[in-house]
Protein backbone atom coordinates (compact mmCIF):
# COMPACT_ATOMS: atom_id res chain seq x y z
CA UNK A 1 0.00 0.00 0.00
CA UNK A 2 1.25 3.34 -1.09
CA UNK A 3 1.71 6.56 1.52
CA UNK A 4 -1.09 8.17 -0.71
CA UNK A 5 -3.81 5.83 -1.01
CA UNK A 6 -3.60 5.20 3.01
CA UNK A 7 -6.04 6.63 5.19
CA UNK A 8 -3.95 7.74 8.47
CA UNK A 9 -5.58 9.02 11.64
CA UNK A 10 -4.58 10.97 14.57
CA UNK A 11 -5.22 10.29 18.21
CA UNK A 12 -4.36 12.62 21.04
CA UNK A 13 -4.79 10.43 24.16
CA UNK A 14 -4.29 11.29 28.19
CA UNK A 15 -3.59 8.71 30.14
CA UNK A 16 -1.94 8.32 33.82
CA UNK A 17 1.98 7.62 33.52
CA UNK A 18 2.20 4.10 35.11
CA UNK A 19 3.75 1.22 34.22
CA UNK A 20 2.55 -1.03 31.39
CA UNK A 21 -0.05 1.53 30.24
CA UNK A 22 1.85 1.62 26.93
CA UNK A 23 1.69 -2.00 26.60
CA UNK A 24 -2.10 -2.05 27.16
CA UNK A 25 -2.43 0.44 24.78
CA UNK A 26 -0.46 -1.27 22.03
CA UNK A 27 -1.79 -4.63 22.73
CA UNK A 28 -5.45 -2.98 21.86
CA UNK A 29 -3.98 -2.19 18.80
CA UNK A 30 -2.73 -5.83 17.96
CA UNK A 31 -5.60 -7.52 18.80
CA UNK A 32 -7.78 -5.42 16.82
CA UNK A 33 -5.34 -6.03 14.00
CA UNK A 34 -4.51 -1.89 13.18
CA UNK A 35 -1.65 -1.18 12.10
CA UNK A 36 -0.01 1.57 14.46
CA UNK A 37 2.27 3.92 12.14
CA UNK A 38 3.63 5.80 14.64
CA UNK A 39 3.41 6.23 18.37
CA UNK A 40 5.33 8.72 20.49
CA UNK A 41 4.99 9.40 24.54
CA UNK A 42 5.88 12.10 26.42
CA UNK A 43 5.12 14.29 29.93
CA UNK A 44 2.40 17.22 29.93
CA UNK A 45 2.01 20.23 31.92
CA UNK A 46 0.44 17.57 34.56
CA UNK A 47 2.87 15.26 37.24
CA UNK A 48 1.27 11.89 36.90
CA UNK A 49 -0.57 12.47 33.26
CA UNK A 50 1.37 11.24 29.71
CA UNK A 51 0.33 12.00 26.38
CA UNK A 52 0.62 9.71 23.82
CA UNK A 53 0.47 10.82 20.11
CA UNK A 54 -0.99 7.64 17.78
CA UNK A 55 -1.14 7.57 14.28
CA UNK A 56 -2.66 4.98 12.79
CA UNK A 57 -4.28 2.94 9.78
CA UNK A 58 -8.20 3.45 10.44
CA UNK A 59 -10.93 5.18 8.27
CA UNK A 60 -13.54 6.88 9.63
CA UNK A 61 -15.20 4.33 10.77
CA UNK A 62 -12.59 2.31 12.30
CA UNK A 63 -11.23 5.75 14.13
CA UNK A 64 -14.90 4.91 15.95
CA UNK A 65 -14.19 2.36 17.20
CA UNK A 66 -10.53 2.85 18.31
CA UNK A 67 -11.50 5.56 20.20
CA UNK A 68 -14.47 3.50 21.83
CA UNK A 69 -11.86 0.62 22.98
CA UNK A 70 -9.33 2.73 23.82
CA UNK A 71 -11.89 4.88 26.89
CA UNK A 72 -12.06 0.73 27.51
CA UNK A 73 -8.72 0.90 29.06
CA UNK A 74 -8.29 1.66 32.96
CA UNK A 75 -5.98 4.16 32.67
CA UNK A 76 -6.98 5.98 29.65
CA UNK A 77 -8.15 9.57 30.66
CA UNK A 78 -9.14 11.33 27.52
CA UNK A 79 -9.21 10.31 23.86
CA UNK A 80 -9.33 13.47 20.95
CA UNK A 81 -9.19 12.43 17.31
CA UNK A 82 -7.68 15.46 15.64
CA UNK A 83 -7.50 13.79 12.20
CA UNK A 84 -10.43 16.16 11.07
CA UNK A 85 -9.56 19.54 13.51
CA UNK A 86 -7.01 21.54 12.97
CA UNK A 87 -3.53 20.79 14.79
CA UNK A 88 -0.21 21.10 14.77
CA UNK A 89 1.96 18.22 13.99
CA UNK A 90 5.70 18.11 13.99
CA UNK A 91 8.35 15.04 13.76
CA UNK A 92 11.67 15.08 13.77
CA UNK A 93 14.73 13.34 11.55
CA UNK A 94 18.32 13.26 11.25
CA UNK A 95 19.33 12.36 7.47
CA UNK A 96 23.01 11.23 6.52
CA UNK A 97 23.84 12.52 3.00
CA UNK A 98 26.62 10.84 0.90
CA UNK A 99 28.11 13.90 -0.28
CA UNK A 100 31.56 15.08 -0.95
CA UNK A 101 33.01 18.53 -0.41
CA UNK A 102 32.27 19.71 -3.50
CA UNK A 103 28.50 18.74 -3.00
CA UNK A 104 28.19 19.87 0.32
CA UNK A 105 27.27 23.27 -0.40
CA UNK A 106 24.66 22.35 -2.51
CA UNK A 107 23.37 19.95 -0.26
CA UNK A 108 22.95 22.72 2.79
CA UNK A 109 21.20 25.12 0.23
CA UNK A 110 18.57 22.67 -0.15
CA UNK A 111 17.88 21.89 3.18
CA UNK A 112 17.70 25.80 3.68
CA UNK A 113 14.63 25.68 1.63
CA UNK A 114 13.35 22.90 4.00
CA UNK A 115 14.74 24.98 7.32
CA UNK A 116 16.61 21.84 7.89
CA UNK A 117 20.60 22.28 9.35
CA UNK A 118 23.66 20.71 9.12
CA UNK A 119 24.40 18.88 13.12
CA UNK A 120 27.48 16.67 12.14
CA UNK A 121 29.84 17.02 9.23
CA UNK A 122 32.23 14.30 7.86
CA UNK A 123 34.78 14.15 5.02
CA UNK A 124 32.08 12.56 2.63
CA UNK A 125 28.98 12.97 4.77
CA UNK A 126 27.04 15.35 6.46
CA UNK A 127 23.61 14.49 8.59
CA UNK A 128 20.96 16.30 8.49
CA UNK A 129 18.49 17.50 11.09
CA UNK A 130 14.66 18.36 9.73
CA UNK A 131 11.96 19.17 11.97
CA UNK A 132 8.03 19.69 10.40
CA UNK A 133 5.44 17.67 9.32
CA UNK A 134 5.31 14.42 7.85
CA UNK A 135 4.95 15.74 4.71
CA UNK A 136 7.71 18.14 4.72
CA UNK A 137 10.14 15.65 5.73
CA UNK A 138 9.44 13.15 3.25
CA UNK A 139 9.80 15.42 0.44
CA UNK A 140 13.19 16.51 1.49
CA UNK A 141 14.33 12.97 1.60
CA UNK A 142 13.29 12.60 -1.40
CA UNK A 143 15.09 14.86 -2.95
CA UNK A 144 18.04 14.07 -1.01
CA UNK A 145 17.51 10.87 -2.58
CA UNK A 146 19.72 11.98 -5.59
CA UNK A 147 22.58 12.53 -3.24
CA UNK A 148 22.64 9.71 -1.74
CA UNK A 149 21.13 9.00 1.45
CA UNK A 150 22.92 6.18 3.72
CA UNK A 151 21.08 6.04 7.29
CA UNK A 152 18.13 7.88 8.30
CA UNK A 153 16.36 8.16 11.83
CA UNK A 154 12.80 9.66 12.39
CA UNK A 155 10.40 10.17 15.37
CA UNK A 156 6.73 9.53 15.48
CA UNK A 157 4.31 12.64 14.92
CA UNK A 158 3.63 14.64 18.04
CA UNK A 159 0.00 16.90 17.69
CA UNK A 160 -2.21 19.42 19.51
CA UNK A 161 -5.19 20.45 18.62
CA UNK A 162 -5.31 24.11 17.48
CA UNK A 163 -7.47 26.27 19.96
CA UNK A 164 -8.97 29.74 19.31
CA UNK A 165 -7.80 31.51 22.88
CA UNK A 166 -5.72 29.07 24.85
CA UNK A 167 -3.09 31.60 26.07
CA UNK A 168 -2.71 31.44 29.92
CA UNK A 169 -5.50 28.95 30.57
CA UNK A 170 -4.91 25.34 30.77
CA UNK A 171 -6.94 22.26 30.27
CA UNK A 172 -8.44 20.03 32.81
CA UNK A 173 -9.37 16.54 32.69
CA UNK A 174 -13.02 15.49 31.67
CA UNK A 175 -14.72 12.52 33.17
CA UNK A 176 -14.04 9.62 31.46
CA UNK A 177 -17.41 9.57 28.64
CA UNK A 178 -17.16 8.11 25.54
CA UNK A 179 -17.89 10.99 23.10
CA UNK A 180 -18.88 8.53 20.13
CA UNK A 181 -22.54 6.82 22.18
CA UNK A 182 -25.02 8.30 23.12
CA UNK A 183 -25.99 9.27 26.81
CA UNK A 184 -28.93 6.86 27.97
CA UNK A 185 -31.91 8.99 28.87
CA UNK A 186 -32.09 9.29 33.07
CA UNK A 187 -35.48 8.16 33.98
CA UNK A 188 -38.07 10.07 36.51
CA UNK A 189 -39.17 8.64 39.83
CA UNK A 190 -41.92 10.41 41.41
CA UNK A 191 -41.95 10.48 44.89
CA UNK A 192 -44.82 9.07 47.25
CA UNK A 193 -48.15 10.49 47.45
CA UNK A 194 -47.51 12.53 43.67
CA UNK A 195 -51.06 13.36 42.61
CA UNK A 196 -51.33 13.07 39.07
CA UNK A 197 -53.46 15.06 37.08
CA UNK A 198 -56.27 13.93 34.52
CA UNK A 199 -54.63 12.88 31.31
CA UNK A 200 -50.81 12.91 32.38
CA UNK A 201 -48.43 11.18 29.40
CA UNK A 202 -45.87 9.22 31.72
CA UNK A 203 -42.50 9.21 29.86
CA UNK A 204 -40.41 5.75 29.66
CA UNK A 205 -38.63 4.74 32.22
CA UNK A 206 -41.00 6.24 35.37
CA UNK A 207 -40.76 4.83 38.85
CA UNK A 208 -44.42 4.54 40.29
CA UNK A 209 -44.32 4.39 44.28
CA UNK A 210 -46.59 2.04 45.69
CA UNK A 211 -50.32 3.08 45.84
CA UNK A 212 -50.18 5.41 43.10
CA UNK A 213 -53.37 6.23 41.79
CA UNK A 214 -53.68 6.77 38.65
CA UNK A 215 -56.69 9.50 37.25
CA UNK A 216 -58.71 8.84 34.03
CA UNK A 217 -56.60 9.38 30.67
CA UNK A 218 -53.27 8.72 32.18
CA UNK A 219 -51.29 7.68 29.01
CA UNK A 220 -48.81 4.52 30.68
CA UNK A 221 -46.15 3.94 28.24
CA UNK A 222 -45.25 0.22 27.00
CA UNK A 223 -43.75 -2.20 28.99
CA UNK A 224 -44.45 -0.28 32.49
CA UNK A 225 -44.40 -2.14 35.27
CA UNK A 226 -46.91 -1.34 38.36
CA UNK A 227 -45.77 -1.79 41.63
CA UNK A 228 -48.47 -3.47 44.03
CA UNK A 229 -51.05 -0.92 45.31
CA UNK A 230 -51.56 1.17 41.90
CA UNK A 231 -55.03 2.49 42.11
CA UNK A 232 -56.18 2.24 37.93
CA UNK A 233 -59.31 4.32 36.65
CA UNK A 234 -62.43 2.83 36.06
CA UNK A 235 -63.11 1.91 32.42
CA UNK A 236 -65.61 4.49 30.64
CA UNK A 237 -68.51 2.29 29.57
CA UNK A 238 -70.13 4.86 28.19
CA UNK A 239 -67.57 5.92 25.41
Amino acid sequence: MTEASRSLRTFSVLVDDLPGVLNRVASLFRRRCYNIDSLTVGRTQQPGISRMTIVAEADERAGRLIEANLYKLVNVRRVDDITDRASLERGVALIRVACDAAQRVEVLQLCSVFHARAVDVAPSSLVVEVTGTRGKIDRLVTLLKAFGVSEMVQTGTIAMARSVVSEGRSYTLSPRTTSTSESAPEEAELPPGTALPPGTALPPGTALPPGTALPPGTALPPGTALPSGTALPAPNVHG
